[in-house]
């Protein structure tokens, strides 16, 4: 066995025989499984919130979305609908028609967003399972809205008697034409009775109305061929290089190919520059309490310093004796590191399990059990212990045994 382990081992199991030590050793090590079993359940925390919100998002989000280069508006003709339906890889698509609106009811008002889709859309998202209300009905008379304009305009599913006004510009060229005529009004309205409400996030819950496509090109004047985006449910088995590739040979260099991430961009830069600076301050809470690490191993030192001769005279180097006490120190916060994640995954998983803290009385905290954060626990400990280690054991020296 290698001599600096085996005297290293034989210093962690054997207690001081001056009790201040034996406590401050042992502090030392419950402090390094409270901080890494606190920075392994503030990782999986953060991680349950990531999905917890992505799921939210990409409901409305399909696998890959086409959006118009430049402008607003792409045109899309019958041939290129059956290349698309023939694309290897391409499970079904959806067409979709975008614009802010204004929207009325009961002398209340408030600007959204109107999503006019076509009958395949909730074969490409998965927006139907967001409903808080009523049922997906979507056609040229009917639509469906987030709670939060429900609320904000007082809005009720199937009131066929008070229903949702919805009012868009006239292009100019409309506007024009009807200039002078009796009862011309500078808008274009459609009536929408409500037929679901859906619950998604605040901000979503109080941007979309969506209803049939060919009554919103009809309301924003365009024919048939135009929209606004086409979303694509992607066959997960297959290359999505190469199926944007074949997208976009049909679509020629009129539309830019978005996968979900793309498509949530600056939400996953937000959650992700949050779990860092998590990291980062649990990671400066750990180096402070590290430095126990130095004082209870130099506390060793000087405890053991007359073993210390006795080795020294029996003929071990004093890099050996340096060695010695490094690998003290890194066993000791090796060992901590391992019972804290322990401790943490065992916490997370009875979260996961039993759901013991709540949001709410219906809503468990989201957590997420990843070996990915154990990994990255444990080498933050393994490595702030390393250096810890050796700043400790550099205070051996020939004078200090001599």
């Amino acid at each position: 066995m290698n001599f600096p382990l085996y005297i290293a081992k034989r210093y962690i199991r054997s207690k001081s025989s001056q009790s201040a030590v034996n406590i401050i050793n042992f502090i030392t090590f419950l402090v390094i499984v409270i901080g890494s079993a606190a920075l392994f359940i503030v990782l999986s925390g953060f991680a349950g919130l990531k999905t917890y919100s992505l799921n939210f998002s990409e409901s409305f989000d399909p696998d890959l979305k086409a959006s118009p280069t430049t402008g607003k508006f792409i045109s899309i003709s019958q041939d290129q609908e059956k290349k698309l339906t023939a694309v290897d890889g391409v499970l079904a698509f959806s067409k979709e028609l975008e614009e802010k609106v204004y929207f009325l009811h009961k002398q209340k008002s408030h600007i959204g967003y109107i999503k006019g889709v076509d009958n395949s859309y909730n074969n490409v998202t998965n927006v139907d399972s967001t409903l808080y209300f009523g049922e997906w009905g979507v056609d040229n008379l009917r639509g469906v809205i987030g709670i939060g304009i429900a609320n904000l305009l007082s809005l009720s599913v199937n009131n066929y008697r008070s229903p949702l006004q919805v009012l868009v510009p006239k292009s100019k060229k409309t506007a024009f034409m009807n200039q002078g005529a009796i009862n011309a009004t500078p808008y274009n309205q459609h009536n929408i009775v409500l037929s679901g409400i859906y619950n998604v996030s605040d901000d979503l819950n109080k941007k979309y109305l969506f209803t049939g496509l060919t009554v919103v090109q009809k309301l924003l004047e365009k024919d048939s061929s135009q929209i606004s985006g086409i979303n694509f449910k992607i066959d997960e088995t297959k290359n999505l290089e190469t199926i944007k590739n074949n997208i976009t040979s049909i679509l020629k260099d009129s539309v830019v190919l978005k996968d979900r991430q793309e498509q949530n961009s600056t939400l996953h830069r937000m959650l992700n520059t949050e779990n860092l600076a998590t990291y980062l301050i649990f990671t400066l809470v750990l180096i402070i309490a590290l430095f126990n690490v130095v004082g209870a191993i130099i506390m060793m030192i000087l405890d053991k310093q007359q073993n210390s001769k006795t080795l020294y005279h029996l003929g071990t180097t004093i890099k050996e004796l340096r060695r010695i006490y490094f690998v003290q120190g890194t066993l000791v916060t090796s060992i901590g590191g391992l019972f804290g994640v322990l401790i943490g995954s065992i916490l997370i998983w009875s979260q996961l399990v039993f759901g013991w803290l709540k949001i709410n009385a219906f809503l468990a905290y989201p957590v997420e059990y990843k070996l990915i954060n154990v990994v990255i626990v444990l080498a933050t400990i393994i490595v702030l212990g390393v250096i810890a280690a050796k700043i400790a054991s550099s205070r051996i020296s020939k004078k200090l045994i001599t």
